[in-house]
């Protein structure tokens, strides 16, 4: 982990900066005039300001640059004008934002990483077949980078159960919930259940310890499964290439606001008239957004008719794959074989321009 930089002369808020870095593992370099670190200043991770010496910072006149913040006790109307005239991106008053500078001093090795694609993926019916398709992404998606899929469905068969990772250790939603604050990114890769490039976010078992699936919508659990998710998509594009969101049918608020938080929003619908209906009504309570994409499973009705009614142009056509049941009860995840239908559209959706990824086309994760 590369080191961040302290500038402060102020023992205590020195003392309770080197704390905070202790807790998120690091060690930094620490200085007490802003003059004499001006290189350093340039090229560490991260640059924390004292409001002691922000002032004097200002005077320095160092480079402009990100990752820049200014910390102190309490912060005053001279505190500002210092953080804005050193283009810093925020004032971090202590001890409110102990837990926000842990997780962006455990942040430090994704500094300067581009952020990951967040990609939704939703049933336009039920039984349309969305949670195959999200793990099927996220396992060609880790083929060519860090990959996460994040089980917003608590009526859904669990992502994990479908991608063969129900029995691996790791934090599920249930722990998420209970701590809140702001997540780290590196924290939360290294977290989740995962195989290889590919994590998993999703629901705990009845079996485990905490509460079990609410028994309506996410939006049961309360606004701190909200806040949760809303925690888990930002820190999760900052630590992966792709997030994908396996999301709920049932149209509150939080759903949403998550879908409005996509990149792109691939809807899975099954050709048929009836299921077409209830796409349709779907398609309309997320919301009047252009990132919906239609993906049309099996054979039926023609996908130009499809989207005429939908309103909602088609990203790709989804033929259905032979042993599909038998590759996830086996504990290998939807896609088996990089040849399957399964994974080629996978990886045609995927180099989509609004994900941009380009899957390698050896044998998923």
């Amino acid at each position: 982990m590369r080191r961040p930089l302290l500038v402060t002369a102020d023992e205590t808020l020195l003392e309770e900066l080197l704390r905070l870095a202790a807790a998120a593992g690091t060690t930094p370099d620490v200085a007490a005039d802003p003059a004499g670190v001006l290189r350093a200043w340039a090229t560490a991770p991260c640059v924390l300001v004292g409001d002691d010496v922000a002032a004097r910072a200002v005077r320095c006149a160092p480079e402009r640059r990100d990752g820049v913040r200014v910390v102190g006790w309490q912060a005053d109307a001279d505190t500002f004008r210092a953080a804005l005239a050193l283009g810093a991106e925020e004032v971090c008053e202590l001890p409110r934002a102990e837990s926000h500078l842990v997780a962006l001093l455990l942040d430090l090795d994704d500094l300067g990483r581009a952020p990951g694609a967040v990609l939704g993926v939703v049933g336009g019916s039920g039984g349309a077949g969305a949670t195959t398709l999200a793990c099927a992404l996220g396992q060609v998606a880790a083929s060519c980078g860090a990959a996460l899929v994040v089980d917003c469905d608590p009526q859904g068969p669990g992502a994990d159960r479908v991608l063969g990772l129900e029995q691996e250790p790791g934090v599920r939603w249930d722990a998420l919930v209970r701590g809140g604050g702001r997540l780290g990114a590196s924290s939360l890769r290294e977290a989740v259940p995962s195989r290889g490039g590919l994590g998993v976010l999703t629901w705990p078992h009845e079996a485990l310890d905490g509460p079990a699936r609410p028994a309506a919508s996410p939006h049961a659990v309360g606004e701190a499964f909200g806040d949760a998710c809303r925690e888990a998509v930002a820190a999760g594009r900052r630590g992966h290439d792709l997030v994908v969101l396996d999301l709920p049918r049932a149209g509150d608020d939080l759903v949403a606001d998550l879908a409005g938080r996509c990149d792109l929003v691939l809807v899975v619908v099954v050709p048929d008239v009836a299921a077409v209906a209830s796409t349709q009504r779907t398609c309309r309570r997320l919301g009047e957004t252009e990132a919906l994409r239609l993906v049309v499973r099996g054979s039926g009705l023609d996908p130009a008719e499809v989207a005429r009614v939908t309103g909602v142009p088609v990203a790709a056509r989804l033929p259905d794959q032979r042993g599909l049941s038998e590759a996830v009860d086996l504990g290998l995840g939807p896609v088996r074989s990089h040849r399957g239908p399964l994974a080629r559209t996978a990886r045609a959706l995927l180099a989509l321009p609004e994900v941009g990824l380009v899957p390698a086309r050896g044998r998923a994760a």
